[in-house]
């Protein structure tokens, strides 16, 4: 019977950022708008009542196996099998996630490639000897499809005057901008070395001598936010930030509504509003409206789209908000190599308002130059032949894109002198050399080539309802099981984890924040915690939620949980000018696409065993006795 209500609640609970987007003129039927709420709050109470009720695990030693609490969690979200397709994408083209038994809990952004998809491309190159059926994780690390190359320009320069770049540049950002649903008529966009640095371009170019403040909307710290605090700074803009209500971390309404309205005789632009539509560290989500409101007061907008699902840019329907920046960060191949890139798309017409800056952090894709150094002895002529065509082909490629215009030019002049142009020889021999990619390169017909990114692709094939609802429901099943864990022997049910932010809830993100408190209740260091997990083959993060404000009445709470931010020796001569930040150092934890039960249920397991109070001191003075460097600034 639980099963069928479930069902039913998860048919009829559309995803929360369309219902956002409806039209402001149109005015929902009543009926429709009740259900909608009450799907919300019942998946909330069948979440709850679901897993485990009226019971507390108290010993590591008492969790239900993993096949009982798998069969629970399909009867309490039966539509979760609907997602098997995602289940057979990772047993194919992540298959050393199982090789290596690993769970990757610390990826955010967006993957480019498959594992199976560099595999292949690996093998294509360096042909496999007969006593290895496949090349080690390492050493197909070594191999990536792309280069980063950095480039020495100004970022109005760039966006002005760039152009689309080589053809791997032209192919990699044509896919990135169909991916995320932004119009080339609109958007030019830059590839920058990561994250910070496109919100370091930023901050370097917005014209803050007449547009002087910058408004963000984060309850963490982070390097890339701090790097355009720091910047803005330096260059005269007033710097200020939404806070974050306890105990639910829930925006302060009031505040930001004042901070964002201006006087209505003001018509100039008020600066830069920098917002998240959810946050990375606790995956709270927060409504477009604010970008709405900020615009409709003067305010250019940026859009930090890195913490958004895969898909999630799908429901946010950019048609209405047009954001004039938008940052995002992709890396190549979920759990193998975390490297990548940024992506900052700047909207065409404010452009013109940038000031020309001394700036670093813009990068060019080039073909990858590991692949030379593979050229050893060891080799035949032959394959050493093929893969010096193959990296030789591949230069060409970049360097073409520098020429296409100016070929494409020379081309057309031949032909209105009525000469018939030669036959173009390298493009048959790179034909060839890059069909040892197999399916991952080709070129088209008119000579531009075409780059397979599998992990975009599959993504794709999958849509938004299938992946949002599969990670909703590992979530919040993970929230509802950690909130199970008490510490034994006490009458109060002490638990053992505190979670920060949004709980068990329909709409949230999965990002999840928290901290893990012993019997005493003395919290786990964060730090610890983490590499443990690395130990068992688990990664996680760590962070610092910032901007909280506590009402009175929480105000021992507050001298309870508060605490100075620390930080490594190396920083502390650029915190030695500043206030000190004072926040609360948590885990976290953020569920790809790709993540399963058993990664969810790993996870939980491995919590439980911090209820073991001499687990826990056992490791803290192993932690303890190694020189762990950390100065309180």
């Amino acid at each position: 019977m639980e099963a069928e209500k479930v069902s039913g609640i998860h048919g009829c609970c559309p995803n929360p950022l369309l219902i956002l987007l409806e039209p402001q003129n149109h005015q929902p039927l009543p009926k429709p708008k009740s259900t909608t709420a009450a799907c919300r709050h019942t998946f909330a109470a069948t979440t709850t009542s679901s897993f485990f009720p009226n019971i507390h695990f108290t010993n590591h030693e008492s969790l239900p196996s993993y096949q009982e609490s798998f069969a629970q969690f399909l009867k309490a979200y039966p539509k979760y099998s609907e997602s098997r397709q995602v289940d057979k994408i990772r047993n194919q083209e992540y298959y050393h996630l199982s090789v290596s038994n690993h769970v990757c809990l610390d990826y955010i952004g967006i993957g480019l490639f498959s594992y199976s998809q560099v595999q292949s491309q690996v093998s294509a190159v360096v042909p496999v000897t007969s006593s290895s059926s496949s090349l080690s994780s390492h050493e197909c690390s070594e191999y990536p499809f792309f280069d980063i190359s950095c480039k020495s320009v100004d970022l109005k320069s760039e966006l002005l005057h760039g152009g689309d770049g080589s053809q791997l540049e032209s192919c990699i950002k044509k896919k990135i901008m169909n991916f995320l649903n932004m119009s080339t008529n609109e958007y030019s966009m830059v590839f920058t070395a990561n994250r910070s640095s496109a919100f370091k371009l930023i901050a370097e170019s917005y014209p803050f001598k007449t547009s002087r403040k910058l408004l963000t909307v984060y309850d963490h710290e982070s390097e890339a936010l701090e790097t355009m605090v720091n910047t803005s700074e330096k260059r005269g803009a007033n710097i200020m930030s939404a806070e974050f209500k306890w105990p639910r971390l829930r925006i302060n309404s009031a505040k930001l509504r004042k901070l964002i309205m201006r006087k209505k005789k003001q018509k100039k632009s008020r600066g830069l509003f920098v917002f998240p539509l959810q946050s990375r560290a606790t995956g709270a989500s927060y409504s477009y409206q604010w970008m709405s409101l900020a615009q409709e007061n003067g305010w250019h907008v940026l859009l930090d789209a890195c913490a958004l699902g895969p898909k999630d840019m799908d429901s946010f329907g950019l048609s209405l908000i047009h954001p004039d920046f938008l940052i995002c960060s992709f890396y190549k191949v979920f759990g193998e190599n975390p490297t990548g890139f940024g992506c900052l798309l700047v909207k065409k017409s404010v452009v013109s308002m940038l000031e020309a800056s001394v700036s670093t952090g813009i990068v060019s894709l080039v073909p990858p130059k590991q692949l030379l150094n593979s050229l050893d002895s060891s080799g035949s002529g032959t394959e050493l032949e093929q893969k010096t065509n193959f990296v030789t082909k591949l230069d060409e490629l970049h360097i073409s894109g520098s020429n296409s215009a100016h070929n494409s030019a020379k081309s057309t002049h031949n032909n209105k002198s009525g000469k018939d142009a030669p036959k173009d020889k390298s493009k048959e021999e790179l034909d060839q050399s890059i069909s040892t990619l197999g399916d991952n390169t080709k070129l088209e017909e008119k000579g531009s080539i075409e780059i397979q990114c599998r992990c975009l692709d599959h993504v794709d094939s999958l849509g938004l309802m299938q992946i949002g609802n599969r990670r909703r429901y590992l979530v919040n099943w993970l929230i509802s099981a950690l909130l199970k864990l008490k510490h034994p022997n006490r009458l109060d049910h002490f638990p053992l984890v505190k979670i920060y932010g949004p709980k068990i809830k329909f709409d949230r993100g999965t990002a999840m924040a928290f901290n893990l408190f012993d019997w005493k209740g003395e919290r786990v260091e964060p730090i610890l915690i983490q590499k443990l997990a690395d130990r068992n083959n688990i990664s996680l993060s760590h962070g610092f939620l910032s901007h909280l404000w506590f009402p009175d009445k929480y105000e021992e709470e507050k001298q309870r949980t508060i605490e100075g931010k620390k930080c490594d020796e190396k920083d502390i001569e650029n915190k030695k000018s500043k206030k000190k930040d004072f926040g609360i150092s948590v885990v976290t934890i953020a569920l790809s696409f790709l993540a399963n039960f058993e990664d969810v249920y790993r996870l939980w397991t491995f919590i439980a065993q911090f209820l073991d109070a001499d687990f826990v001191e056992k490791e803290r003075w192993r932690y303890s006795s190694l020189y762990q460097k950390t100065i309180e600034v």
